[in-house]
């Protein structure tokens, strides 16, 4: 997450926001909207969890079909950028601690 961490505080999103990543469930940092999408991300990249019709349900309670396509879509190009940069063993760049 090391350039991705480093636009995030560069476009704005405050470091103790991205520190609570990992609970952001549990955070009050993250919107009712960016834990939907977040669940969704959690259920697309992990092997064992499935989109469920809950998951669905949610999403669309926040974002219209056009942009969960586009959230989709930018979940699956970061999936594709990580294993991209594992394979080749891509060392982080030191943008971020």
């Amino acid at each position: 997450m090391d350039i991705r961490r480093a636009v995030g505080v560069k476009m704005g999103i405050a470091p103790e926001k991205l520190a609570d990543l990992s609970v952001y469930q549990e955070s009050d940092r993250y919107t009712e909207r960016e834990r939907a999408a977040l669940a969704f991300c959690e259920r697309v990249t992990r092997d064992d969890l499935e989109v469920t019709e809950a998951c669905l349900i949610r999403l669309r309670e926040h974002f219209t079909e056009p942009e969960i396509v586009e959230l989709t879509f930018t979940i699956g190009f970061q999936t594709f950028a990580s294993k991209f940069s594992k394979a080749w063993r891509v060392a982080p760049q030191g943008f971020s601690a």
